[in-house]
């Protein structure tokens, strides 16, 4: 458990990541705070956010129902070791693709995949970003091919991989809308179903999601 300085450091944190639209953090506002829960991140962001709100979702993540519980619980628990005081916190990752035409790109992931566009960057663009719920996308800018063509289709070679909670719907989504798959939705050894889509520039994308349960198959 932190001290209380890097409690407060932590909630201070949290309030500069909001005030600088860093899109990350709100996922994690949304998933700790109820009153966010029905918001978008566009929208969570653009929300009031103090720092007694920013209080709160520290509180929440170390088990506690509100701050003043937090503040009253720390002093009854032991202190860690230093290096584990400082340890930091992962709070999402999101895997770069290279595109040769950043507007053809955008158009795939937003009309065929149905993300929407967090940010693009430059004149003309050469860096963005799409996301979709919880999965974020970097589209980079590249004239040349990151890796051979070839290769990436023989050793199925894949850009990112997006967990989905029930893959069969996105699936038939992205078969009405027409998108390219590198592979087809199947069941795979251990249980998971997955398909894999190419993008425009040969990126592959991996969806997995769980395995159908045996009253499903029936």
């Amino acid at each position: 458990m932190p001290n209380l300085e890097n409690l407060k450091k932590q909630a201070k944190l949290y309030l500069r990541w909001h005030r600088d639209r860093y899109f990350p953090v709100a996922a994690q506002i949304r998933a700790m705070l109820p009153r966010f829960q029905h918001l978008t991140d566009q929208a969570v962001l653009a929300h009031c956010f103090k720092l007694t709100d920013a209080q709160e979702l520290i509180a929440k993540k170390a088990g506690f129902e509100n701050w003043e519980a937090l503040l009253q619980g720390v002093h009854t628990m032991k202190d860690v070791h230093a290096e584990t005081q400082s340890k930091a916190t992962l709070l999402a990752a999101e895997p770069q693709l290279f595109v040769s035409d950043m507007g053809a790109s955008c158009e795939f992931y937003t009309k065929k995949l149905g993300f929407a566009i967090a940010f693009t960057y430059g004149e003309p663009p050469f860096y963005g970003q799409v996301f979709r719920d919880g999965a974020r996308l970097n589209l980079r800018h590249l004239d040349e091919p990151a890796i051979r063509p070839d290769l990436q289709d023989k050793e199925h070679l894949l850009s990112a991989s997006i967990t989905v909670d029930d893959v069969k719907p996105l699936f038939l989504e992205f078969q009405a809308a027409c998108v390219a798959f590198h592979q087809s939705l199947k069941t795979e050894p251990w249980g998971a179903r997955t398909f894999i889509v190419r993008d425009p520039d040969g990126n592959l994308i991996l969806f997995a999601g769980r395995g159908q349960s045996s009253q499903e198959v029936g």
